[in-house]
């Protein structure tokens, strides 16, 4: 039975399927092919590339990669800290649920890009204004993962604990926060996807500089390989800052067991029991043992 490509097998495969996606495009917008949708008005990948180009050669494009950066690390990490630190005494305290509780669920189905106005109302500068709205995107989705994580924690973890003297501080450090971290980092993870749909819908109605500020102007003048360089752009951002924060959860949680994928097991012979050695049962426990690290 043939095994699955090994990480160099898998690499090459992915940058095939990002290959193909590439020429499709490029032979349904040289052709302009008009089926159900229509590909005669979208740039081929080549003037992407020509406009790409000469954006990365300009200080504007790394201005708005920076002005976008900057809001999206400071919004994301405030909603990190104030939504695991919220989720966190929601779950553990009844008074924190029966004051904060009603208010985070009545203000949570806002869509953050709703929160538009209010930023404006609220903060004297549309910078203030971006990085409020990257900050709400991302904290209720920090804030609803980490309190069903420490909701979900067993109690003999807490009562062991307990009985070996240890106080509030010693199970929220020892017990709580680390049980929750793959939580957590599920909820960090879907909120700097959200945080990057806000921020880049922010700049495009209040902002002045910015990825998506630059890709609206671009469309207003129609210039369509700017737009799709725009996206381009955030796609890779998007997928860096998702890849980080992966990366840093897998670095904290390497104590748990990882799972992956592995080819079906032969079928193997069966032996004689008398043969069979005594320190068998021995070597596989050590093999699991060693898996689980």
């Amino acid at each position: 039975m043939s095994r699955y490509p090994g990480r160099i097998g898998r690499l090459v495969l992915r940058a095939g399927s990002l290959a193909a996606a590439l020429g499709l495009w490029q032979l349904l917008t040289t052709y302009d092919v008009n089926l159900w949708v229509r590909f005669a008005q979208f740039p081929t990948v080549t003037d992407v590339a020509r406009t790409f180009a000469d954006r990365l050669a300009g200080a504007d494009y790394w201005t708005d990669l920076t002005d976008s950066l900057t809001r999206i690390v400071t919004g994301f990490l405030l909603a990190a800290v104030l939504g695991v630190a919220t989720g966190v005494l929601v779950a553990r305290s009844r008074l924190a649920e029966d004051l904060l509780g009603p208010v985070l669920e009545v203000v949570r189905p806002i869509p953050a890009i709703a929160m538009v106005p209010v930023a404006i109302l609220l903060f004297p500068s549309n910078e203030q204004g971006i990085v409020f709205i990257t900050f709400t995107a991302a904290f209720f989705p920090v804030l609803v993962s980490t309190r069903h994580s420490v909701r979900a924690l067993t109690p003999v973890w807490e009562e062991a604990v307990r009985t070996m003297g240890g106080g509030r501080s010693r199970i929220l450090g020892s017990v709580v926060l680390p049980g929750a971290l793959p939580g957590i980092f599920g909820g960090l993870s879907v909120g700097i996807g959200v945080s990057w749909i806000c921020v880049i819908s922010a700049e495009m109605i209040s902002g002045q500089y910015g990825v998506g500020y630059r890709t609206w102007q671009d469309y207003t003048i129609v210039n369509y390989p700017g737009v799709f360089v725009g996206m381009v752009t955030i796609g890779l951002l998007g997928w860096l800052t998702s890849t980080a924060v992966e990366l840093v959860g897998r670095r904290l949680t390497r104590w748990l067991p990882r799972t992956s994928y592995t080819p079906a097991a032969r079928p193997r012979p069966a032996r004689n029991p008398a043969t069979t050695s005594t320190t068998e049962p021995a070597k596989a426990a050590e093999a699991r043992d060693e898996h689980l690290v």
